[in-house]
């Protein structure tokens, strides 16, 4: 089966699990940090380049997933509540059409987005029951660049107009 990565015009991710390795670091003020990779940086760019618009829908209410964001240049909703309607909203404020959509989950608070979009990813270390849901699963881990591998996939497709197998 052909995915069509050079349809994609935007791309929404999960930041737990998918930026991260879906570990936190607790300190002793009870302040929460997570490792990101900096790799995920050039493939967002890279992104922007070929105008594929980005946003990052968490639950999370931890400012981390904000001030990631913003490092990033990456638009972000966190705190929210439903992501599938906030997922919905986002779409039909850019004017296109779920199917020229990727949304990257990891767990089950993502399945009803990736049975929404036209490419639904997991990462390679998704949850067992959100495995299925995805048309494309990453070779990397979440936080292990796997955001920089759907970045590069999207993005060279759109350079050569190529698909992935």
């Amino acid at each position: 089966m052909s995915i069509e990565f050079s349809k994609i015009m935007f791309v929404v991710f999960d930041f737990d699990g998918v930026f991260t390795d879906n570990k936190v670091i607790i300190d002793e003020d009870g302040r929460e940090a997570v490792v990101c990779n900096r790799s995920d940086g050039i493939g967002l760019s890279r992104l922007r380049e070929v105008g594929v618009d980005t946003l990052i829908l968490s639950t999370e209410v931890n400012n981390v997933v904000k001030k990631r964001a913003e490092k990033l240049k990456i638009d972000c909703i966190h705190g929210c509540k439903d992501k599938l309607e906030q997922l919905k909203t986002a779409i039909k404020e850019k004017k296109i059409s779920s199917e020229q959509v990727a949304f990257v989950g990891n767990d089950i608070n993502d399945a009803e987005c990736l049975k929404h979009v036209g490419l639904p990813i997991v990462v390679a270390d998704a949850h067992k029951e959100v495995l299925p849901l995805g048309k494309y699963r990453t070779e990397l881990n979440g936080g292990q660049g796997a955001v920089r591998e759907i970045c590069d996939l999207i993005y060279n497709a759109k350079k050569r107009g190529e698909q992935h197998d």
